[in-house]
């Protein structure tokens, strides 16, 4: 009863199921599906004996032979014969798929017509493909459009040195203290453009940037409180021009061990780019606080300032390439992304955090140095 049952179901699938008897011969079990009759030139019904191939199933020459070998050495799984194409007697086109399986002692041979699954899935299959080649030529456009950046930011860098050794030079005449006021200014917005050119050449190649060597023993280690003393010594000048202030935390210990997994430069250049973002989301009169913790594994290092704070939309694209905030013109928004670059690969984190009493707080932690 369970057996007639199966080939009932089988049937219901539209699978034919074929009994091997002999090499070639094979017997129909269970309901023929119905779309068998669109296919053979002859009545066939359930428990005929039939030859394959033969002129109806002649698409299974090739793959019997492969059968033939599976049943002999009972195969636990089944043998699929892939999918080809058969055209009924009509003229129209439909897709098939043979198997080879061992069972109970006997052999069989199942023949399903594949449906609407086939389609979806070739349709699938080549909107993969569609979109892999549209990734290719988006990745072909990023790379055009990276040189034409390197080629500009070039130029720009060789301008801005010599804007640099004009001031240098201006530097040396005999001006007035308006005019050595106004020469410091220049400096500074020269400074800045100097910055914003790293940034973008550091995105550009931070995936390279990242392979980079960086020191994991105490010894050639980075002292995170060194890089935050040399940070806001270079950067004040900008915050006192703006009437804000950029100072350390107090009652930081200067006499603990406060090196850090890194190299110096960079760590130093992820420390500013941090200060120089809050410098442009802060408002005139405010303070701008350079913190310092640590624990057993690791320090942390914050930067908190009292501005606007950030958006809770713009919060989650903070530190991916080219995000920056609404109405500050003027910058690319490359420098939180090299801060994560450099952060992660160094085995550390970066964030935000909202401040409760309004600004916000960028910080990050790197691990401590091994001791050797």
């Amino acid at each position: 009863m369970s057996e007639s049952i199966t080939a009932d179901l089988l049937a219901a699938l539209n699978i034919l199921v074929l009994e091997r008897l002999d090499v070639s011969s094979f017997r129909i079990t269970g309901n023929v599906p119905d779309w068998l009759r669109r296919y053979c030139h002859r009545s066939l019904s359930s428990g005929m004996e039939i030859l394959i191939p033969n002129e109806d199933f002649s698409f299974l020459e090739n793959f019997l032979i492969d059968a033939e070998e599976f049943w002999q050495i009972k195969g636990e799984k089944k043998l699929k014969s892939g999918i080809w194409d058969q055209v009924d007697i009509s003229g129209i086109e439909y897709h098939f798929e043979a198997s080879a399986i061992y069972v109970n002692s006997r052999n069989f041979l199942l023949i399903e017509r594949l449906y609407e699954t086939y389609e979806e899935t070739q349709d699938i299959i080549q909107k993969a493909r569609e979109t892999q080649l549209n990734y290719h030529d988006i990745l072909k456009e990023n790379q055009k459009k990276e040189v034409l950046i390197h080629c500009i930011i070039h130029d720009m860098a060789g301008q801005l040195s010599g804007i640099n050794f004009c001031l240098a030079l201006l530097d040396l005449e005999n001006l007035t203290l308006k005019g050595k006021e106004t020469l410091e200014i220049g400096k500074l917005q020269c400074y800045r453009q100097e910055m914003l050119i790293r940034e973008i050449l550091d995105a550009f190649s931070a995936e390279v940037k990242s392979l980079e060597s960086f020191a994991v023993d105490a010894e050639q280690a980075p002292n995170a409180l060194i890089s935050v003393q040399e940070v806001i010594q270079v950067l004040t000048p900008s915050f006192a021009l703006n009437k804000m202030q950029l100072h350390l935390a107090a009652h930081i210990d200067i006499t603990a061990d406060w090196r850090v997994v890194g190299d110096k430069s960079r760590l130093d250049r992820v420390i500013a780019n941090l200060a120089e973002n809050a410098f442009r989301h802060s408002l005139p009169e405010s303070t701008v606080t350079i913190g310092l913790q640590q624990d057993v594994n690791y320090i942390l290092v914050t930067v908190d300032d009292q501005g606007s704070g950030v958006p809770p939309e713009n919060v989650e694209s903070l530190f991916q390439k080219f995000s920056q905030g609404k109405g500050k013109s003027g910058r690319v928004g490359l420098g939180l992304y090299f801060c994560r670059m450099t952060v992660e690969r160094w085995g550390g984190e970066i964030g935000y955090t909202p401040r409760p009493e309004g600004g916000s707080q960028f910080w990050f932690r790197l691990p401590k140095p091994r001791y050797v």
